[in-house]
């Protein structure tokens, strides 16, 4: 039986697995509460890490919650282009003559700190003329991504090895961290995509605070 709790406010800090998507998230949660369940903010299928989950009347606050600040962990790699811009999609690009050390890939990074204009994903839940942008590039139609204002305050990198690159990246609201890996390389006259990605933060909800699907209930 769900628990009824249509008119209280609750905040969940949820890691969301591998694999999953945010609404499959959602889904599981609303079979196991009666009541209205938001996100703020998607997290690609293929990414883990915080998605923070409003039941009740908390609802109200998705907008609110969808500004707060974000951090992620990312390991790009570069030499290589997935039509998704990640590990799901098929590889379309190769450097075949790639040389790159870590410390080039360093000199690129104030390219991409402060305010910036990033095109999205073809993949990715951008909205044109109603439909979807993956349902579309899915479909093979011609897609024309208008670039959006967003701002990453802080890009940090931990380890370089083999050319792939793991950053911290601290940014706001809309940035595509598939975006920025298909950029930075393009800014070394490579290509690159994102071979894993966990969210670490949103706001005050940190991972290592955040529940597991399981013990959600």
């Amino acid at each position: 039986m769900p628990q009824q709790l249509e008119n209280k406010e609750i905040i969940l800090n949820v890691r969301k697995p591998i694999g999953w998507t945010s609404n499959d998230v959602i889904r599981y949660i609303k079979h196991r509460f009666a009541a209205k369940v938001g996100h703020a903010g998607t997290l690609d299928p293929f990414a883990d890490g915080v998605l923070v989950v409003c039941l009740g009347k908390a609802t109200k606050r998705v907008a609110e919650l969808m500004d707060l600040e974000k951090e992620y962990r990312a390991t790009i790699e570069f030499g290589i282009e997935t039509d998704t811009l990640d590990m799901s999609g098929k590889i379309v690009k190769r450097d075949v003559n790639l040389s790159l050390s870590d410390k080039q890939v360093r000199e690129v990074f104030p390219l991409f700190v402060g305010d910036i204009q990033q095109k999205p994903p073809a993949f990715s839940a951008v909205r044109i003329d109603g439909q979807r942008a993956y349902q579309l590039a899915r479909a093979q139609k011609d897609l024309i991504l208008e670039k959006r204002h967003v701002t990453i305050y802080a890009i940090n990198m931990l380890h370089y090895q083999h050319s792939r690159a793991t950053l911290d990246v601290r940014c706001g609201k809309g940035t595509y961290i598939r975006s920025l890996a298909r950029d930075m390389a393009r800014a070394l006259g490579t290509v690159g995509y994102v071979r894993t990605l966990t969210r670490t933060r949103i706001g005050d909800y940190h991972l290592n605070q955040a529940i597991s699907i399981e013990n959600i209930l």
